[in-house]
């Protein structure tokens, strides 16, 4: 089942095991089963500390658990984890066998403090980038805790399961039987909403802070680089995120990061936040920014939806974009089911199905194209009368027999029998008839929003809704910068956003050298 070298790297983990570790199979007679089992011995030959036994009676088959010998099993498996599971059942191993997880023990222990009995499963693909965080965060916190346990569900595996909870989008989350949860977690977040008064406790941390010199809103690469920049100056810094990595953790593939040929969202992400730690940054994660507000002593203030208020001499703003929706009638009732903003992850759930992808650009013809390659038929939709895709994505496109391209066409609305998207309806431009096309799935791709909703009236927006900026990253109000997707500076990269952030943080500094503001 696996390769020599992959054995050879599992090899060399498996001997941090600290504990014995038992892998319970419960199989029946399918192909996959046998898969199952070849991976688990495969896995128990590598290391003296592995046993496997295969009398599970878990009701799913094939699935399997990872426990301790003698102890009730409290992670498990509903399918093979390959893919971009394999790192999920690696740290399953390792931290049910005893090997420290790498979080700060703070945390740990809030973890093991929680009360209750919590029984979490995840539907996830094996494509999907976002799934495995959902999964090692929650196998994490069942090894923490006696009170939690986890089961990961491949959802291609268990088509009957999906189709009966009218599951349409990974990873979806559910909690003793119940809905909890849909798309990319972090472990802090579901920490959070199991935790009921964990919120209080950060905010009354949070506002107990003292005045910071710059404090940067938004954790994506603009933030990311002001705050390293910032940190290098030796002025006090402090991020304040709703996500740490922001849509950057959303990101499949980059080949486009200078010197860096190839790598994806999560994995550059997780490389911006140990960077920023390096420094004496105070990260605070999870807090979303409510207002901004010029305070009578000169300092700005930034207000957080927790109640929270912090205090700073200047502010640079990098709360990035989000994915632009339609806003047609049936879009929000249809999302998760049928409604779909992330190819890449759901795509496997609409197997042999008919789709749609709404857009031209990049974005929208690369997922038209890694969709055909899944389901039965894709219909590209675009508002212009050509596509706006490179010649070579284009090119690409047509050369599928299952693929069909509809121009200059307004989609008006997406169409449901209640439970399901079953169709959409759109309007020739030309002509202005209207159209209803039949197909299971929509995925939505027609660029980004800035995240500025909370600053209007507070400082100058442009009619996109970007914020205004000048060459050192200057907004209208003194003292406060703005850098990457949600200002008006052209062409939404993250390498440009990496510069601007670190410029911004120059300015600020610049700002603060030069100011009469109380220190």
């Amino acid at each position: 089942m696996l390769d020599a070298t992959i054995k050879t790297q599992l090899k060399a983990y498996l001997e941090r095991l600290q504990q014995p570790i038992e892998l319970i199979a419960s199989l029946d007679d399918s192909s996959q089963a046998q898969e199952m089992r070849a991976l688990l011995d495969d896995i128990a030959l590598l290391s003296d500390k592995v046993s496997v036994r295969n009398d599970g009676v878990d009701k799913r088959k094939p699935s399997f658990a990872v426990t301790r010998p003698g102890t009730a099993a409290r992670i498990g498996f509903a399918g093979i984890p390959m893919g971009h599971e394999f790192t999920s059942l690696v740290l399953a191993l390792l931290q049910t066998g005893g090997h420290p997880p790498k979080i700060e023990a703070e945390l740990i222990e809030q973890i093991r403090a929680i009360p209750g009995s919590f029984h979490f499963e995840t539907f996830i693909s094996l494509s999907c980038h976002n799934c495995p965080d959902v999964v090692q965060a929650l196998n994490l916190m069942s090894v923490l805790n006696p009170g939690i346990s986890h089961t990961m569900i491949d959802g291609a595996l268990y088509q009957d399961e999906v189709n009966e909870r009218k599951i349409m989008a990974v990873p979806t989350i559910y909690l003793n039987g119940e809905p909890f949860g849909q798309g990319r977690m972090t472990l802090e977040e579901l920490i959070a909403k199991i935790d009921t008064g964990a919120i209080a406790r950060e905010a009354e941390k949070i506002a107990a802070k003292d005045t910071f010199d710059v404090l940067i809103v938004g954790g994506g690469p603009a933030g990311a680089a002001a705050a390293i920049y910032a940190a290098r100056k030796g002025v006090r810094t402090g991020v304040v995120a709703e996500r740490f990595g922001g849509q950057v953790l959303d990101t499949m593939a980059i080949e486009n990061f200078i010197s860096v040929t190839e790598t994806d969202g999560p994995k550059l992400a997780a490389g911006l936040e140990q960077h920023v730690r390096a420094y004496e940054v105070d990260i605070m994660n999870l807090q979303r920014a409510e207002a901004l507000v010029q305070g009578e002593d000169g300092l700005k203030e930034v207000r957080l939806a927790s109640g929270a208020v912090l205090k700073s001499r200047s502010v640079i703003i990098s709360t990035g974009a989000r994915w632009r929706e339609m806003n047609v009638p049936g879009e929000k009732e249809y999302r998760g089911r049928g409604v779909a903003y992330c190819p890449h992850c759901d795509g496997p759930l609409f197997k042999g199905k008919r789709v749609a992808v709404i857009g031209g650009g990049n974005s929208g013809v690369e997922a038209a194209i890694d969709l055909a390659g899944v389901v039965a038929h894709v219909t590209l939709i675009e508002f212009d009368k050509v596509l706006r895709a490179d010649a070579v994505l284009q090119k690409k496109l047509f050369s599928l027999s299952n693929v069909t391209v509809i121009t200059n066409a307004l989609t008006t609305e997406a169409t449901g029998n209640g439970e399901k998207v079953n169709g959409l309806i759109y309007k020739d431009r030309a002509s202005n008839a209207l159209h209803t096309l039949p197909l299971e799935g929509i995925f939505v791709q027609i660029g980004l929003l800035p995240n500025t909703d909370w600053l209007n009236g507070t400082i100058a927006l442009s009619p996109r809704g970007e914020i205004e900026v000048d060459a050192r990253g200057q907004t209208s109000l003194p003292g406060v910068f703005a850098a990457g997707d949600c200002t008006t500076v052209p062409f939404k990269q993250i390498i440009i956003a990496l510069g601007e952030g670190a410029k911004a943080s120059l300015g600020a500094f610049d700002h603060l050298i030069r100011s009469s503001a109380p220190a």
